[in-house]
């Protein structure tokens, strides 16, 4: 069966008001002034370590303060449902392509509340399998978190797809050499770096990466 990976904050879900308002709210407990929302939202992708050195680096703080991780982590887990839902239409889109593909979710937050999320907004039941970024798997964009969901899968390269919302992503894809679909209605673009090479496929709505996959299959 054909395997469809998505990634989780910015194509699955709109996290970006809690995951900012988290960061400033760490932040402050070391006195620092509150950063912009689209701000924070650029520093995310890569994991909540990289998203806390980032805010700290970015506040004129010690980018290696040792207790930052831990307080944001902490702070998260308070907010981690308060602002944020699926994008409109995704429910429909992974119902969709769940009756024909296995799907699954690579992303680099942590799995607890990535599972959390899932859980909440009933799209869990959706996902045969879920890889956070504190899996024995290196973070996107190396491949093996990705790979290691297609020999589970039992898929090849040529019938998998990663969805997602940046470079990051798109990186994971090629790395892997699977099919891309970039959703362009999330916040991993922010950082005004994506840049395609003609291969991979756009989804300005969810609805638009049910349309790519299913009109791709041979």
């Amino acid at each position: 069966m054909a395997l469809v990976v998505f990634d989780l904050d910015g194509t699955l879900i709109d996290s970006r008001l809690d995951l900012a308002e988290s960061t400033n709210e760490m932040l402050q407990t070391y006195g620092a002034p509150a950063l912009p929302v689209d701000r924070v939202a650029m520093m995310v992708g890569e994991g909540a370590r990289k998203l806390v050195e980032r805010a700290l680096a970015a506040s004129d703080l010690d980018p290696a303060e040792p207790d930052a991780l831990p307080r944001f982590l902490e702070i998260y887990g308070r907010r981690l449902l308060v602002h944020t839902r699926p994008y409109d239409g995704i429910p429909d889109a992974v119902a969709a392509l769940g009756r024909t593909h296995r799907l699954a979710v690579l992303t680099n937050k942590p799995a607890d509340p990535t599972r959390r999320l899932l859980e909440a907004f009933n799209l869990s039941s959706h996902f045969a399998d879920v890889i956070g970024g504190d899996s024995p798997w290196a973070r996107k964009p190396d491949p093996a978190g990705l790979r290691a969901l297609m020999d589970k899968g039992r898929a090849t390269a040529s019938d998998t797809w990663l969805v997602g919302d940046s470079m990051i992503d798109v990186e994971t894809a090629r790395n892997a050499g699977v099919k891309m679909c970039v959703v362009l209605y999330g916040f991993g673009q922010l950082r005004g770096e994506l840049v395609l090479n003609g291969s991979e496929f756009t989804a300005r709505t969810p609805a638009d990466i049910v349309d790519a996959v299913t009109k791709s299959q041979p």
